[in-house]
């Protein structure tokens, strides 16, 4: 008798491509599943197993303005919307012999939802399975994160993905209808748009923008991009038909005949409700479809023309340095369609497998969805002598722009995949905290407001000390240069800065043991003196000195911090001990707090303070949690997402490292709050505590850099000026 499993998460394509001739099944009217043969349930195959309940699925998701998900469980369960909730709305129906479904988003008409059978997330991809009126669907959003690959990484282009077979022996006539609408192209509704066509090497190809073309011209965090351009063309021209038209006349037509309206419409004025906003549209007819699956594809782009506003200078986007266009970026699409597919196919399978054997099922499933996730919380541009520059934007936080501690909880990405991506990152922090206008011997916090990176706002700005974060931020600076130096193997980059690296050292050999009341990154829990955590942070940066000093041939200057560092770390036992675990504070007795910044004495090799200090943490910390999670100290029952995967990688067991990791899996896979990946939640309710779609939860890789082998193979990947 056949084993059965439930379709659900095989990727057909690639279980194809790994055993060709091996995938046979039938499908049995009665029970709805697929009946497979059992070696299947031997194969360990990338997507096979039970998937996650997003709480929110990429779908676009390139930078923090073209970002947009889905917030249901079935894509057909609601309109799409921008990370920040606002409406970003695309449609896609099927229609199936003349009766029409519901595909993507939600109409107020009767038109059926096509039943949708599973939804994964992984890396690259997300992969959702329709099957209904004797079809079966699968539509991929594909988007080629591929970090080694800077210029295919930076370009802001979506491939919409559709794959058609008959499953009832019957052939079958279909056609798939896809939509845009102009909310993708403003910030407000209300904004006037135009929309175009023209055509590029014989292709139709869409266009649409906002009229006035604001470029750069608001800062903040809860904004939409409201210049530049949206475009959607297709894989080729047969069977593929364009309007552009309120998205109710091009609805009504295809719902009618299967097509599009004859000519453009550019009269009406486009309105803020559903059916009243004008759609770039486009008609995919399949024909009659067999057995045999029939694929095609769309692309759907955004050209910002320009990205960033860097101390008064528009910054282009990295792909657009060398002066490419969006008819650049659209060809490119098309011609590498096939090799970014079979790329990003591969790039998945490894990565999975990559971390399921690090951290097993719960910890892969959720670091996929952080995957797009993180890299859609930035952008990327080129200065104008060429150098890369990679600004993260603190969505839903404050809204700054190269904020050094978004920077430090994300490094774990950067640090894994691409280093280069991280000296993008730090490259503009650097060269302001250089600048005669930053006075201060600390690190500064940030560059400005999201798209204008033009100098420190937290806290009161450049002028005043009130409200900064000077060990923290000081700190963290510090520890990546020294990760980022280890991986690279040189310190070249760090000897660019020495007097700058020099000063923060001082001023935590100064400050950083018993930190006086600052804030740190946890800066929603307020002012906190005698942070233990804090001082961890300190006298890890001290050490990641002397290994800088070391790797530039400053000797004497390594030994006298490493001592120091030891010489610190020796106290801080004797402040933070209390009985079975280390205080919050060195002076609230009874407190306690996650000690994640510990991690990087490990990941550093630094061996500062004795094995005994994690363990005993470790084993405090599990009788402290709560059903989705450890929360971050005595005080409150939230926690953050980041800083549960740090804490879980100081473990020394596989065990332990789930027991900690299985929790916060759960309050993924149970919130009801329908966001993109929240790093701040409430470790009893599962419930949203702030922030959605921020760029810390690449801080979740953090487990892979506890394996030097597969850190060296990812990290040695993208280069870059």
């Amino acid at each position: 008798m056949a084993a059965q499993f439930e379709i659900g998460s095989l990727d057909q394509m690639l279980v194809q491509s790994l055993v060709p001739g091996l995938f046979s099944f039938q499908y049995d009217w009665a029970v709805k599943r697929f009946l497979f043969v059992p070696f299947f349930a031997f194969l360990n195959i990338a997507g096979f197993a039970q998937s996650l309940r997003p709480p929110s699925v990429p779908l676009v998701a390139h930078d923090p303005y073209f970002s947009i998900w889905s917030n249901t469980d079935h894509l057909n369960g609601s309109a799409t919307t921008h990370w920040t909730g606002k409406p970003n709305p695309m449609t896609a129906l099927a229609r199936i012999d003349d009766a029409v479904y519901q595909v993507m988003g939600r109409e107020r008409s009767e038109i059926k939802p096509l039943p949708q059978v599973s939804v994964e997330v992984l890396p690259t991809r997300t992969l959702y399975v329709f099957r209904g009126a004797g079809i079966q669907l699968d539509f991929t959003f594909l988007t080629p994160a591929l970090p080694a690959d800077l210029d295919v990484l930076s370009r802001p282009l979506t491939y919409l993905e559709w794959k058609v077979a008959s499953i009832d022996g019957a052939a079958h006539s279909v056609a798939i209808y896809f939509d845009a609408g102009s909310e993708l192209v403003v910030n407000t509704s209300d904004q006037p748009v135009v929309w175009s066509r023209y055509q590029l090497d014989g292709m139709p190809v869409l266009r649409m923008g906002s009229r006035e073309q604001p470029v750069l011209a608001k800062r903040g965090d809860d904004l939409r991009i409201d210049w530049g351009y949206l475009y959607l063309a297709s894989d080729r021209v047969e069977g593929v038909t364009f309007t552009g038209a309120l998205h109710g006349a091009a609805m009504r037509s295809f719902q009618a005949d299967g097509t599009l309206p004859d000519s453009d419409d550019f009269s009406g004025r486009p309105g803020p409700r559903r059916g009243t906003g004008a759609v770039l549209a486009a008609s995919v007819q399949f024909g009659k479809v067999s057995a045999q699956p029939v694929s095609r594809y769309l692309m759907l782009a955004y050209d910002d023309e320009f990205s960033i506003e860097y101390f008064n200078r528009k910054e282009r986007a990295w792909w657009r340095r060398n002066g490419a266009d969006a008819a650049d970026m659209i060809r490119a699409g098309r011609k590498e369609h096939d090799s970014l597919l079979a790329r990003s196919l591969a790039f998945d399978t490894q990565l999975m497998a990559d971390l399921r054997k690090a951290g097993g099922e719960k910890y892969a499933r959720l670091a996929a969805l952080a995957y797009r996730e993180t890299l859609a919380a930035h952008k990327l541009v080129a200065d104008s002598d060429g150098t890369a520059m990679y600004f993260p934007k603190e969505n839903f936080s404050n809204g700054c722009i190269a904020t050094v501690d978004v920077i430090y909880p994300s490094a774990p990405f950067t640090l894994l995949f691409s280093p280069a991506l991280l000296r993008a990152q730090l490259n503009p922090v650097l060269d302001y905290a250089r600048m005669s206008r930053w006075p201060w011997p600390f690190a500064p916090h940030d560059l400005g407001t999201y798209p204008q990176a033009n100098g420190h706002v937290y806290g009161g700005g450049e002028r005043t000390e009130e409200n900064q974060l000077p060990v923290e931020e000081s700190g963290n600076m510090l520890i990546m240069l020294a990760a980022l130096v280890r991986v690279e193997g040189n310190a070249a980059y760090a000897e660019k800065y020495w007097p700058q690296i020099s000063k923060w050292a001082e001023y935590l050999r100064e400050k950083g043991l018993d930190p006086e009341n600052q804030l740190s990154t946890d800066d929603f829990a307020g002012h906190l003196a005698h942070n233990s955590n804090l001082s961890i942070k300190a006298i890890l940066a001290l050490g990641s000195y002397s290994i800088l000093s070391e790797m530039t041939g400053r000797k004497e200057v390594a030994a006298q911090y490493k001592k120091i560092a030891q010489e610190f770390a020796s106290k801080w036992i004797g402040l933070a001990a209390e009985g079975d675990h280390y205080k919050l504070a060195f002076d609230q007795a009874g407190s306690w707090s996650q000690k994640y910044n510990l991690v990087w004495d490990k990941l550093l090799g630094l061996n500062l303070f004795p094995a005994e200090v994690a363990r005993k943490e470790i084993a405090f910390y599990k009788t402290r949690q709560n059903k989705y999670g450890l929360p971050l100290d005595n005080r409150k029952d939230y926690t953050k997402l980041d800083w549960i995967l740090w804490t879980a990688t100081m473990t020394e067991s596989q065990a332990d490292f789930e027991a900690i990791v299985g929790p916060a899996y759960q309050f993924a896979n149970d919130s009801p709050s329908r966001v993109p990946l929240s790093d701040w939640y409430d470790t009893k309710t599962s419930k949203q505590q702030g922030f959605q779609a921020r760029s810390v939860v690449g801080g979740l890789f953090i487990k892979m850099l506890a394996d030097p082998e597969i850190w060296k193979r990812y990290a040695s990947g993208a280069k870059v000026k």
